[in-house]
């Protein structure tokens, strides 16, 4: 039984929340393990259509990695901790909307764990940063390139080389946070937006899930190629047939994932 994600279901939002709020939710070993295996299991469950991260206690989303397992490595142990399937690629790549639900201190490998997702969702009371520089180290959990693409390469630059931490405000100017929420209405007005993504055709979101992820790695002449390809094989779908009709005869669509 997992002992540091807690996994609940809310319709069909699974909800995976990092419990080690005494350590600041920070990425232990244990905590990617048993990431990654709830994370398969939601991929399994039909029922699940939309996955939400969030950390537990009232401080922290999660505050960076487990520097105590940082302690006498060498750069053989630390090259085998870091090992596929990194955490922070298989939530990039996972085929179902992710949703991170930001409560507070968002650092280091969780400010790289939130850009892997596809949508950051933040309390008021948040803050965010790439504290590494300050240890002797860089980012390693892909955020010297995901914050680049994400927020641009002189702002990616200018926390990456400071290590500062900047509030929630600041965040969502640059375009590290989508949306802030006052802290108390952080899960409702969180679950309420993954709910409606989840009402959708859960075929079609992996597939426009896809083609937007595709525009981090293409040129914009083969991504619009690509994106028209994409849209054509959805008119193979039964899904596509639903929605048409649903439309045109003023209804709800009954999606099938088909």
């Amino acid at each position: 039984m997992a002992e540091t994600v807690l996994v609940e279901k809310s319709g069909r939002v699974a909800i995976l929340t990092i419990n080690r709020p005494d350590k600041m939710n920070a990425l232990s070993e244990q905590v990617r393990v048993e990431l990654l295996a709830a994370l398969a299991e939601a991929e399994r469950d039909e029922g699940v259509g939309v996955v939400v991260l969030t950390g537990a206690g009232e401080k922290a989303f999660i505050a960076g990695a487990d520097i105590g397992e940082f302690a006498g490595r060498t750069p053989f142990d630390q090259r085998a901790a870091m090992r596929t399937p990194r955490i922070f690629d298989v939530m990039a790549t996972f085929p179902k909307p992710v949703i991170a639900m930001i409560n507070g201190f968002c650092l280091g490998g969780g400010c790289e764990l939130a850009m892997s997702c596809d949508i950051r969702v933040a309390s008021d009371r948040a803050s965010f940063g790439q504290p590494e520089i300050n240890l002797g180290l860089i980012p390693g959990g892909g955020g010297t390139q995901r914050m680049p693409r994400l927020i641009g390469l002189g702002q990616a630059m200018r926390l990456i080389l400071s290590g500062d931490r900047i509030p929630v405000a600041e965040a969502k100017e640059i375009g590290l946070v989508d949306l802030v929420f006052p802290h108390e209405a952080l899960r409702e007005k969180t679950l309420e937006l993954a709910t409606r993504i989840a009402a959708r055709s859960p075929l079609t979101l992996k597939v426009a899930k896809e083609a937007v992820r595709a525009s981090e790695r293409l040129a914009i002449e083969e991504g619009l190629m690509w994106e028209r390809d994409l849209f054509c094989l959805c008119f193979s779908s039964a899904d596509k047939q639903e929605g048409v009709e649903a439309f045109l005869a003023k209804r709800p669509p009954a999606w099938t994932g088909r």
